[in-house]
Order: structure tokens, then C-alpha cells, then sequence
């Protein structure tokens, strides 16, 4: 498999003692791209997005990898649909989680009944969050939050439009907090 993210860019982006890989089994159903990322590129941990192997186990004898035994324990109505899907860990005040039979990724913010499409795969995950650490570095550096936010649509857009299809996503609401200079 050809992907555009590579394990390269991930520890450019977030060094080696930042990333979490999640371990592939030929046991567990699951689709097949998006074990292969997250195996070998993992998911970062750092303010924006805290991997699920970083989050303490509010219920260390059950089963919170899967939304349904999740919201369950933690009294939290879980749509039908998504009561299979395995949590990736929290992306600013959203839980983020991922289909496993498609590998879309889905976000479920805080305090809100539902859940959007965040991504159409992990690996566009993946893509944005090494591009929002670009920006985060940049931002970093003085440059101008219009500038930032307008690169980062386009750059993240041509790969993948779901993150911004949704006017209350959280990377929607993320660059306009950065536009409005309340970061």
C-alpha cells in the first residue's frame, strides 16, 4: 500500500517519544489501510490530540476501546451505528473515533448528542494533524493567523474536503479561534 502520510513525517512533526503505534492482529477485524497507519505511522500525542493508549481507563475492568461498552459505563446515550467503532483518542474537546470495518473517522464532541465525519480515513487524519503542527509551529513564529488558516484549508482540502464539511467541526472551530486571535 501506497500512502501519502509516511512514519517520517510523523516524527518530523511530533519527535519519536510523542507518537503511539497500535498493534496490528490478524484476530481482530479491521480495516486494513488504517491498521497498517496506525501501526506504523501512529497517532501523536500532544495538545490538539491525545491518543486513546495516553487516556486513563475511566473503567480499567471493561472494555473502552469500542464506543458502545464506553458511553455505556460513563451513562452516555451511543448511537446504534457506532456502538462498534473503536476510539482513537480526543481531538481538542472531541472524542474521535474510527469505523473499523471503513476507517472513517468520526468525532463526537463534548456535551453534544451525535457525532460528524471528521475524516474520510485515518490516514487524512493523519495528513491533518501533521499539517496542524506545521501550523502550530508557524503560528509559533509570528505568521500572520489569516495566512496560516487560509494554507491550512487549501493544503488539507485538496487531500481530503470531510474536515471542513461540517461548519462546527472541530478543526472549523479550531481556525476560527486561531483567525480571531484567541489563541
Amino acid at each position: 500500500m501506497n500512502f501519502s502520510v509516511t512514519p517520517q513525517q510523523m516524527i518530523d512533526s511530533y519527535k519519536l517519544q510523542n507518537i503511539t503505534y497500535f498493534p496490528q492482529s490478524s484476530t481482530v477485524k479491521f480495516h486494513s489501510p488504517s491498521a497498517t497507519l496506525l501501526s506504523s505511522v501512529g497517532l501523536p500525542n500532544s495538545e490538539v490530540f491525545i491518543s486513546r493508549e495516553e487516556v486513563p481507563d475511566p473503567h480499567p475492568h471493561t472494555d473502552s476501546i469500542t464506543l458502545g461498552n464506553r458511553f455505556r459505563h460513563l451513562d452516555i446515550p451511543c448511537p446504534e451505528e457506532s456502538r462498534e467503532w473503536w476510539a482513537l483518542g480526543y481531538l481538542f474537546e472531541s472524542l474521535v473515533a474510527v469505523d473499523p470495518e471503513t476507517g472513517k473517522v468520526y468525532a463526537f464532541p463534548e456535551g453534544e448528542p451525535g457525532y460528524t465525519e471528521l475524516h474520510r480515513d485515518v490516514e487524512s487524519l493523519l495528513f491533518t494533524l501533521i499539517e496542524f503542527r506545521k501550523l502550530e509551529v508557524d503560528h509559533d513564529n509570528d505568521v500572520d493567523p489569516e495566512e496560516l488558516s487560509a494554507r491550512f484549508r487549501e493544503v488539507v482540502g485538496e487531500f481530503d474536503s470531510t474536515p471542513f464539511a461540517d461548519e462546527n467541526s472541530q478543526w472549523n472551530l479550531s481556525l476560527e479561534e486561531l483567525e480571531n486571535g484567541i489563541w
